[in-house]
């Protein structure tokens, strides 16, 4: 696994900034560091300000000029005819699949009292019904899936993934934007597999929900060969990059309310800015020779789940709630509209984490 022991380096030097640069921020400030390590982890008591129609406006006006191009090419892509006929049947495991997603969709949101013991735990079913349906879609439509051609690296995304949402609860602790309820009575150990089972699905669920995806011609073909973009001094960039990353760590623990949309923003900055400085492949690589069907396909991933993440939790007795500044309005489930910006970027970072594994661990699976 060449790949993967030659990125170790940059991901180390990611996930040290992660963890430092916050706390360095809350320091500078004289705030006590010791209620960002606890654990479990309690959401701190962030007095975010109110709603801002100004703030939200530009906010707006922002996201759909950086949307706006891509949308309008997804749009007006006129994809060569495609046939309509299954390249298989749908897989039997796959009607397991769908089975399993209805019976906990079903017990996700009832209260049954036999259930009590375990209804805080049946967001983790819910989406392995969803990666299995993801899979087998792809497989109906193209003969084969990221779970069944790739096994060995798929499965080795569950336990990343586990790692990879926990340093998003971390950067949390600094911003407080969102916040569990139904797990007041959770001791350490029940905490930590009451998270940690579900986080492990994030990975492979996006990365399936592209793989999907990129078997239709409309996000394949649109975007595979589209508008090159390649900046002319990539070296003096990435350092420039690397530096505005950095910073915007470091403002997260001394103005959560301002910088908190670079919990979004700046992992996927961080991450590829070092591939960038080290000479490596990342997941803009492409964009150069106007290849961007991979972090296209990955944010509408991203955003696809992100939908359903929403959905299913906002019936569930344990979920989370949002509390996030300037912006609080036009809930879309528990989430304000605008926060589904973040998942965006998002999905350009789990693109970049999780080639590395299927790139690196793929090999002879």
């Amino acid at each position: 696994m060449p790949e993967i022991k030659g990125t170790l380096p940059r991901i180390f030097i990611a996930a040290t900034l992660v963890l430092l640069l916050p706390l360095a921020g809350a320091a500078a400030l004289g705030k006590p560091l010791a209620p960002y390590l606890q654990f479990p982890p309690k959401t701190p008591d962030v007095p975010h300000v109110p709603f801002s129609l100004p703030v939200f406006l530009v906010l707006a006006l922002l996201i759909l000029a950086a949307t706006a191009p891509l949308l309008l090419r997804l749009v007006s892509f006129r994809p060569k005819e495609e046939s309509r006929k299954p390249v298989v049947p749908f897989p039997t495991w796959g009607w397991a699949g769908a089975i399993l997603g209805v019976a906990s969709w079903i017990l996700a949101w009832t209260r049954f009292p036999w259930m009590s013991d375990f209804q805080a735990h049946m967001f983790t079913p819910l989406w392995i019904a969803f990666i299995l349906l993801a899979n087998a879609f792809t497989v109906r439509r193209t003969g084969r899936c990221l779970m069944l051609s790739r096994t060995r690296p798929f499965l080795l995304l569950f336990p990343v993934s586990a790692g990879f949402w926990w340093s998003f609860e971390y950067l949390n602790r600094f911003v407080g934007n969102w916040r569990y309820a139904g797990v007041a009575g959770f001791g350490a150990v029940e905490y930590f597999l009451y998270a940690t089972l579900p986080f492990s699905t994030v990975l492979p669920a996006v990365l399936s929900t592209r793989e999907l995806l990129l078997s239709y011609q409309r996000i394949e073909g649109a975007f595979r060969e589209w508008r090159p973009l390649s900046p002319g001094h990539p070296g003096a960039i990435g350092l420039a990059a690397l530096f505005l990353s950095c910073a915007g760590f470091f403002a997260v623990g001394i103005l959560p309310d301002v910088a908190f949309p670079l919990v979004w923003v700046a992992p996927p900055t961080l991450l590829i800015t070092l591939a960038v400085l080290r000479g490596e492949r990342h997941a803009l690589s492409g964009i150069g020779s106007g290849d961007w069907h991979s972090p296209v396909s990955s944010a509408i991933a991203s955003l696809l789940c992100g939908f359903f993440w929403e959905l299913w939790n906002f019936g569930c007795n344990v979920k989370w709630v949002y509390e996030i500044p300037y912006v609080d309005a036009l809930h879309v489930f528990e989430m304000p509209l605008l926060g589904y910006a973040g998942y965006l970027p998002f999905g350009v970072l789990c693109a970049e984490i999780g080639d590395i594994l299927l790139d690196g661990a793929g090999h002879g699976s």
